[in-house]
């Protein structure tokens, strides 16, 4: 009997050790990570979750989803958490946090950056959010085939929107973001002007107004694998894309797209917490951990996003071919961030105008 006992003490304390140890079997801690899937959530998954789990010992799982708010809701409503960490854009973390489905993020635990920058003057403007924390920009950008254009080939955003010098159709997101912010500049709008002018009945009736002029031109896309499918069948002659897109089409698919920066609109993405996760204080280490400097200067060997932090862009090489794709690389042309608090607080509004407008 007392041997029994004594064997059985021995293997409850080794199996305790064992919980303790990373990698040990089914005891192994693991986080879920949601994110947008693609060669984006494979760029995640090489610079972020396998560094954080060789140095954690937690096991991170990634999952795709599709960007919506309610997905989220529904999981926190019920108490039903299957995801810990959510990548996802600035206005719906905005909103997140303000109907409480994200736990808040200690912006005083965020590591400095490699140079030795405090975070909070580290990260660019807006990235450092109540409850989530930004890790990529990308561009919204006008590309199209060169091989089809020819010589005399789109170099503005005004071109975007004159069929008369360039016939035919335009892939254009099925969104009222980015096109609306568009149509007002090739409108005349200055770009500090832009949400101005948007936030005003009239500025609105006058983007739809400018929109009005290639309706009837435009193939709508709900999808980013699908502006470089449209160019590349000749479905259109130019696209609204996100700027990784394109990239990759070029590299993976040997195609010849040219990228139009005139006008990009660029829009982060960034790491929020869901509410009454049991992994709370995993989720907060992997956020601090994948937000520093080095996780996101390495994300950009895998596309060619611009980190959130300025002591990242040091680190990523010259000999890097993603780097001349940057977004704030230098391109020449306009250039302006997202108001995501605007579209926080006007979204919901102008995505029934839009829809209105739709159905004309």
């Amino acid at each position: 009997m007392f041997k029994k006992f004594h064997l059985s003490a021995i293997a409850l304390a080794s199996a305790a050790v064992l919980s303790l140890l990373p990698g040990t079997g089914a005891a192994q801690q693991s986080l879920t990570v949601a994110s947008w899937g693609g060669a984006y959530t494979v760029s995640q998954v090489e610079s972020m979750h396998k560094p954080f789990e060789a140095k954690s010992g937690i096991k991170v799982v990634s999952v795709d989803y599709s960007g919506a708010l309610a997905e989220i809701a529904a999981q926190v409503k019920t108490g039903n958490i299957k995801w810990d960490v959510i990548d996802l854009e600035p206005a719906e973390a905005l909103k997140g946090c303000e109907e409480g489905l994200f736990e808040k993020i200690d912006a005083s635990r965020l590591p400095a950056g490699d140079d030795g920058s405090p975070a909070s003057k580290d990260f660019g403007a807006g990235l450092v959010l109540p409850c989530a924390i930004g890790n990529i920009t990308y561009a919204n950008v006008i590309s199209y085939d060169k091989a089809k254009m020819g010589a005399n080939s789109p170099k503005t955003l005004e071109d975007f929107f004159n069929v008369a010098k360039f016939p035919g159709k335009r892939g254009i997101k099925k969104d009222p973001s980015v096109i609306l912010e568009w149509a007002l500049m090739a409108d005349g709008v200055a770009l500090g002007d832009v949400y101005k002018v948007l936030s005003t009945p009239a500025g609105v009736e006058r983007a739809f107004k400018k929109l009005d002029t290639i309706k009837s031109n435009i193939v709508w896309w709900t999808a980013g694998a699908q502006p470089p499918a449209l160019l590349a069948s000749g479905e259109v002659v130019m696209a609204h894309a996100w700027h990784g897109r394109i990239v990759d089409a070029n590299v993976k698919e040997k195609k010849d797209f040219a990228l139009v920066w005139d006008g990009q609109v660029q829009i982060p993405d960034l790491y929020a917490i869901l509410k009454g996760t049991k992994n709370l204080e995993a989720a907060q280490e992997f956020v601090r951990f994948a937000s520093s400097s080095q996780p996101l200067a390495d994300q950009a060997k895998y596309i060619p996003y611009a980190p959130t932090r300025n002591s990242s862009l040091a680190l990523i090489p010259a000999s890097n071919p993603n780097r001349a794709y940057l977004p704030n690389a230098g391109h020449p042309g306009r250039s302006m961030p997202t108001n995501s608090q605007f579209w926080m607080e006007n979204g919901d509004d102008l995505e029934k105008k839009f829809s209105a407008w739709l159905a004309k």
